[in-house]
């Protein structure tokens, strides 16, 4: 809890600075998707990062649709975001240069381990479908959604589409906040929700809630760095994404939780670029062969 509330005073802080025309001089300034914070990777990359090259990041955490909002704006030179549609869409619209995938996971949908709904076993659209008739007809099923445009909710709205489901009524919430504190909000409801994998692994030693349904091709989740076209540090923003999708990069990315979890938390994209769904320009041919 002190960690977001920190980390909103310094959105605040830095928005408020941006916003009265004052600079970041060298700074390079990343907006983010709050999984790839709230696990420490991304920390774990940047200080690598400042040491190697001596660049100063400043980081935003708010989600894909705050992110990508934050790149319009042109107020920072770097996105990481997990939404390959509104990703294109992004650079398609003159907003980005280029998308680069560095990593991927897993969405999980999980949810009390009692499974009141019957979902475990059944792939991501059915499980959802099975939630919302269980929830029309249980009041101890319910869903909690991210309810803020980011990536995973709105991953989630295409499995809702895939259902056939609109969803709405008594079983149906929405968080309006970042993935840990949606996944704590449902605990406490013993309530299903989407979650990716990572965030799932940092906070399941605090939660009752298990994962029902996992890795399957509708569950992929794959991130991509894009460096903001009206940015005045491009240079430095090319320099974060090269130093991504580097050997080193991409060995923190592999090795990145192992310690504490048993397993990392993300995947490097490298040698499994065309499996995760990303072309040859996502995903250049070097890359496609570091671990390959």
């Amino acid at each position: 809890m002190i960690r977001r509330y920190v980390q909103l005073l310094f959105v605040a802080f830095l928005i408020s600075t941006l916003s009265a025309g004052e600079t970041t001089d060298d700074r390079l300034r990343i907006a983010t998707t709050t999984s790839l914070y709230d696990t420490g990777l991304l920390n774990a990359l940047e200080s690598r990062f400042e040491e190697e090259y001596g660049i100063e990041v400043d980081i935003i955490s708010g989600g894909t649709g705050f992110a990508l909002e934050q790149g319009r704006r042109g107020d920072v030179d770097l996105l990481l975001v997990h939404d390959k549609e509104r990703e294109r869409e992004f650079i398609a619209d003159g907003y980005g240069t280029e998308r680069r995938c560095f990593a991927y996971n897993y969405f999980y949908i999980v949810g009390p381990a009692e499974d009141p709904a019957g979902i475990k076993g059944r792939n991501a659209s059915e499980a959802f479908r099975r939630i919302a008739e269980a929830g029309e007809k249980n009041p101890n099923v319910q869903f909690v959604s991210r309810g803020d445009n980011s990536g995973t909710h709105a991953r989630e709205r295409l499995l809702w589409k895939s259902a056939g489901i609109e969803p709405a009524g008594r079983w149906y919430l929405e968080s309006g906040q970042g993935m840990g504190a949606t996944l704590i909000m449902a605990d406490e409801k013993s309530a299903y929700t989407l979650t990716d994998m990572s965030t799932y692994m940092a906070f399941a030693g605090n939660l009752s809630l298990v994962p029902l349904v996992t890795e399957s091709d509708e569950l992929l989740n794959v991130y991509a760095a894009i460096p903001v076209s009206a940015s005045e540090h491009l240079d430095l923003a090319d320099r974060f994404v090269e130093f991504l999708v580097s050997r080193e990069g991409q060995e923190i990315i592999a090795g990145y939780g192992k310690d504490i979890y048993g397993r990392a938390l993300f995947y490097p994209a490298a040698g499994h670029c065309m499996e995760i769904g990303c072309n040859a320009t996502e995903c250049p041919g070097e890359m496609v062969s570091v671990f390959g």
